[in-house]
């Protein structure tokens, strides 16, 4: 742990949105009732593809309160809009099961949902495309038979990933216009480098489309201004983001979209302006404030969840333990919409190693499932979950250590990223050897048979890292009359960023934190900030914060030089004041802060307010990398899998606030549980999602998660603000990893798909 003298900084602080949310005083999105507010229910196709015959809505029209119903014709749409918001309603091609046709606008709920089942669509069947590898091939019947649909990178970049699109060199296959994306990353020469390597290892590993499983569902409240633009409450997390989508969606300028971001009830990359596009539409053309909230069921449906995908892996190694080569392809299921986080997970899957040669392609397929969204760290789980299991099997045929065969082949500082830029500082090396001489690693050799034989334990490693993201940034920071400093972003507070921002402030200014506060602005007059994802809110505005603390401590200082007759260098803050350096307290020596504030205001002042600005554009990354251990036991009568001990070690720059990081990655570690064990959203062979409630899709509850022992590695970052890294990605990545791998400690099977279910573990102990 970094050691220092500071107040504020390193000390765990309770979140400032806490309380209004553990009392249920917080008001989200879905509480909002406007005057005159209308009540939507979307009409969900229940084909896979079709094209679309009609719409007819005569019995839902003629149900009491229902004002009016939409179809696409009625949207005020621009052309060129955001691929999926062009489609917020079908219009001549359905292209998956869920995708909304119609809009029922009604003045309750009740009268909505019962005008929607009245609502009868008719279809004409077209070839539905399922099969991730099938639908690659030249003969391949189209996702998208009647439209085209191009890709979205502006939202790939608000995770810090690329598009799917985005290539160092497409791979030259001949493959079926189902094929939207392609990557290709190569260094060096793998056929040299695998026959090098006395030890060869390789797999395919599947992965399933993952829901981000957030408690509150996707909504929206939107009012038309009277001026032709329109004000959006939003469950977003991207308060910009949404605003330009938008726009461009409904062909105004961004100043006629005015975005309060509301307090998100989850969102973990699924909430950047998904539903707002059509909830604006509907308030442009019913020239009302209308509500659109989606039930579990058709979130589960027509959200955009993360989505499945093949990962081809095979790595070399000579006998002294060093990696000499990685191959790997991956195909990644776009559903509907290009955008796949498949370019990312093609640098993750060569990320966490020093690969002297590698060639990795990467290829994003359409078929007809629903359209995919971002997942905490897009494309890391998948990809740490197939080459940690490639890993560990080197690891047992060169009869290495997992940990210490990990450690001869982490990259350094300067080393070459799998894009061919240098690694700046990391601290991967770091997490590992903390690992190592943990009491649960150095158990592993007790572990064994119990209960007869019909249980077996297993410890695994996993490894994950995550780039980091960047986005310029900036920040106010003003002091009212009261002494109380207000710090201005544009930021939306997801996991109690806000508090941290708030500890910056304090300990920049070295005022009291009590006397901070940090207030969220819409986008008519919020100062710039990125969406809230791709772990870079704290490192990117964090950074603005800190600049903007820094102004306005300069202001303070210079006019209490005035006011007690001194140079601003011999005077600190301390506290509520500002005093000479090395003068007693409660002197003639000092003054409030609140004293020097209240002559910036008011009739007659003399002096101008104190208003500190900061501004940032981070131009390098601070990758964050983790580090996990798994005790599992496993039944093999049923192959049911029950998790016994988790370490999660991370590197996370500086802990600013301990309490918030230790939070952000048990949470993480609980959704990577799920990943390896639990979640699947399961279509049939007729494009229909079967697992389309909580009954059927499973998410991990609080009996199935072990305690989560936390390990914090702190090597400081230099240029994040007091040495932060982003810390909210990093923790989900290896979860699954360390679970496969603790499997196959305990039972010599190699899970080759997750989750690992007990049917589907059942079925490999049973073949031996």
């Amino acid at each position: 742990m970094v050691v220092s003298d500071q107040r504020v900084i390193g000390r765990p602080m309770p979140r400032a949105d806490a309380p209004a949310k553990l009392n249920g005083q917080e008001r989200f999105a879905g509480d909002l009732a406007l005057a005159g507010l209308l009540h939507a229910r979307p009409v969900l196709s229940t084909h896979a593809h079709a094209r679309l015959v009609g719409v007819q809505s005569e019995a839902a029209r003629a149900v009491p309160g229902v004002v009016t119903i939409l179809t696409a014709a009625d949207l005020p749409f621009a052309q060129g809009g955001p691929p999926r918001a062009a489609e917020s309603l079908a219009r001549e091609e359905i292209v998956y099961a869920g995708q909304p046709v119609a809009l029922v606008l009604a003045e309750s709920e009740g009268a909505a949902a019962e005008a929607a089942a009245l609502v009868e669509v008719q279809y004409e069947d077209l070839p539905v495309v399922l099969d991730l590898v099938a639908a690659m091939d030249p003969g391949s019947p189209l996702a998208r038979s009647l439209t085209k649909m191009g890709e979205d990178a502006a939202e790939a970049a608000m995770h810090g990933v690329g598009g799917g699109g985005a290539a160092e060199e497409a791979p030259q296959e001949k493959l079926s216009a189902n094929v939207s994306g392609q990557t290709h990353l190569e260094m060096g020469d793998v056929a040299t480098g695998f026959a090098a390597a006395d030890v060869v290892a390789e797999g395919t590993y599947d992965t399933a489309w993952v829901h981000q499983g957030y408690i509150e569902t996707q909504t929206c409240v939107a009012a038309p201004d009277g001026m032709g633009g329109v004000t959006i409450h939003a469950s977003t997390q991207g308060l910009f983001r949404t605003r330009q989508v938008v726009a461009q969606t409904l062909g105004l300028a961004q100043e006629q979209v005015r975005v309060v971001a509301m307090p998100v009830g989850g969102g973990f990359g699924g909430k950047f302006g998904l539903i707002e596009p059509l909830t604006a539409a509907a308030a442009l053309v019913a020239r009302r404030p209308v509500r659109l909230g989606f039930t579990r069921g058709e979130d589960l449906l027509a959200a955009n969840p993360t989505p499945a995908g093949r990962l081809e892996v095979k790595i070399g190694a000579r006998r002294d333990g060093k990696v000499t080569a990685i191959q790997a392809r991956l195909i990644f299921d776009t559903g509907a919409y290009p955008n796949s986080p498949m370019a990312g997970a093609a640098f993750a899957v060569a990320g966490c190693y020093h690969f002297p040669n590698l060639d990795i392609k990467g290829f994003e397929v359409m078929t007809n499932r629903l359209g995919p969204g971002a997942y905490r760290a897009p494309g890391n789980p998948q990809a740490s979950f197939a080459v940690e299991s490639v890993m560990d099997d080197l690891a047992g045929r060169l009869e290495l250590d997992p940990i210490a065969f990990r450690l001869l082949n982490v990259p350094s500082e300067g080393d070459p990223r799998p894009d061919g830029k240098a690694w700046p500082i990391i601290g991967l090396k770091d997490c590992l050897e903390r690992l190592s001489v943990h009491p649960l690693w150095q158990r592993r050799a007790a572990r064994g048979a119990t209960n007869g034989g019909r249980f077996r334990e297993g410890i695994g490693v996993g490894v994950g890292g995550w780039r980091g993201g960047l986005e310029p940034a900036a920040a106010l920071c003003h002091v009212d009359p009261s002494g109380i400093v207000n710090v201005v972003v544009g930021a939306v507070d997801l996991s109690g960023t806000f508090t941290t921002f708030r500890m910056i402030a304090a300990e920049t200014l070295g005022v009291d934190y009590e006397l901070v506060r940090v207030v969220g602005s819409d986008s008519t007059n919020a100062p710039y900030s990125g969406g809230s994802g791709g772990s870079k809110i704290v490192y990117t505005v964090g950074q603005a914060v800190q600049r903007a603390a820094t102004d306005a401590r300069e202001q303070i200082l210079e006019l209490a030089g005035q006011i007690l007759e001194a140079a601003p260098q011999d005077l600190e803050i301390a506290g509520d004041r500002v005093r000479v350096k090395g003068m007693p307290a409660e002197s003639d020596y000092e003054v409030t802060i609140a004293k020097i504030a209240s002559l910036t205001s008011g009739f007659g002042a003399k002096h101008a307010p104190i208003a500190g600005r900061g501004t940032g554009a981070q131009t390098a990354n601070a990758p964050g990398f983790s580090a996990h251990l798994a005790r599992v036991r496993v039944d093999l009568d049923t192959g049911e899998v029950t998790l016994l001990d988790y370490v999660a070690s991370q590197d996370v720059g500086r802990a600013l606030n301990p309490a918030a990081v230790e939070g952000q990655i048990i949470g993480a570690v609980v959704q990577g549980i799920g990943w390896g064990l639990y979640e699947q959203l399961v279509h049939d062979e007729n494009g229909q999602v079967v697992t389309g409630s909580l009954m059927d899709y499973a998410l991990p509850r609080a009996e199935v998660v072990p305690h989560v022992e936390t390990v914090l590695v702190e090597v400081p970052s230099p240029d994040g603000p007091f040495g932060a890294r982003g810390v909210g990605e990093p923790p989900v990545i290896p979860v699954a990893a360390a679970i496969a791998n603790a499997i196959h400690d305990a039972t010599g099977v190699r899970p080759g798909a997750i989750p690992i279910t007990p049917e589907r573990l059942w079925k490999q102990i049973a073949a031996g």
